[in-house]
């Protein structure tokens, strides 16, 4: 959930600093389609109840084939799914513990490899063991919010992000998207944040592990799955807004005497997102934002899309941004 927001602001940083606001009207699309997706499977659990999911929706209407189909195309979404999550959340450890750097094959192959052996000891043990991680996570993300809440509409605290201080300036040739080539953009950042509605169908396929009444089970909890994706999604993009986060696409250039040229520094990137707010809101400080005066090394992800310098001087053929 944490990865979707990201991208959404990640891919929109393409265009500039101009096109952020689009955030607000991706989110709330990725939350309507979540709803939409939501609703129908929980009419699923109900008509086919025994956990067979799409493949059996598919097969009892369709044919074999196009349940073979729907398999296949389920195995490649479980396979992404995984990849997608682990990598997401490593990248957000590492961020938090740069001691990490260099390990996240490692360390990601590792936890695929913990994930199926506690999944082939059967749906309930495995839900039961990863039920803490998932509940903590939702507390951090939902209390996180509130906290940032409370701090702005009731003490008027002023949150800025660690990349607040910069300025997005937009790639080559991005710097006036309009007409069909912003809607490209939309259409690009509208499927990135759709990583929110990866593993929505893994309910509808343990139907039978529920408790009786085993498909008004599953539908509340579908129910209830996506009301807290949509709230931490649009939570974490609200915070990204109100802190004036900035995720760019790769590492500053600093370009002074005597500075380490970006590409060949060594260590930890760009914080993630949710790390940002997480220091900011929480910690009450800017975490490892720049600051060029002090000369200080701020390492940004080297990711595709705009890019952020502290330094002055001629900027790559790349997407940029400068200190206020």
């Amino acid at each position: 959930m944490a990865y979707a927001p990201e991208q959404i602001f990640l891919s929109l940083s393409v265009a500039g600093i101009a096109t952020i606001h689009f955030s607000w009207w991706v989110g709330g699309v990725v939350a309507l389609v979540m709803l939409v997706v939501v609703a129908s499977y929980r009419q699923n659990v109900h008509a086919y109840p025994s956990g067979g999911g799409d493949y059996e929706v598919a097969t009892v209407n369709l044919g074999a084939n196009a349940g073979l189909t729907v398999a296949a195309a389920l195995m490649v979404d479980y396979v992404l799914t995984v990849a997608v999550s682990t990598t997401s959340g490593v990248a957000n450890l590492v961020s938090a513990v740069p001691s990490l750097h260099g390990h996240e094959v490692a360390i990601s192959v590792t936890l695929v490899i913990l994930l199926m052996g506690m999944n082939l000891r059967g749906v309930r043990e495995s839900g039961t063991a990863f039920a803490i991680p998932t509940y903590g996570f939702m507390i951090g993300i939902l209390g996180l919010a509130a906290y940032a809440a409370l701090r702005k509409f009731a003490f008027g605290t002023q949150m800025h992000a660690a990349s607040a201080g910069f300025h997005l300036v937009a790639a080559p040739g991005h710097s006036n998207v309009a007409g069909l080539a912003m809607v490209f953009l939309l259409l690009k950042t509208f499927s990135s944040g759709c990583a929110a509605l990866t593993g929505v169908e893994a309910i509808s396929n343990g139907v039978p592990a529920f408790r009786k009444p085993k498909s008004k089970n599953a539908a509340t909890t579908l129910l209830m799955m996506a009301v807290m994706a949509v709230i931490m999604m649009i939570s974490i993009i609200w915070m990204g807004n109100l802190t004036g986060l900035k995720m760019a696409g790769s590492k500053p250039a600093d370009r002074r005497p005597g500075r380490v040229p970006a590409e060949d520094r060594a260590g930890p990137d760009q914080p993630g997102g949710v790390q940002q707010l997480h220091a900011r809101v929480l910690l009450h400080r800017r975490g490892h934002r720049p600051d060029p005066g002090a000369g200080r090394q701020h390492r940004l992800q080297r990711l595709p899309g705009a890019r952020l310098d502290p330094g002055p001087g001629p900027l790559p053929a790349a997407a940029a941004a400068h200190p206020r």
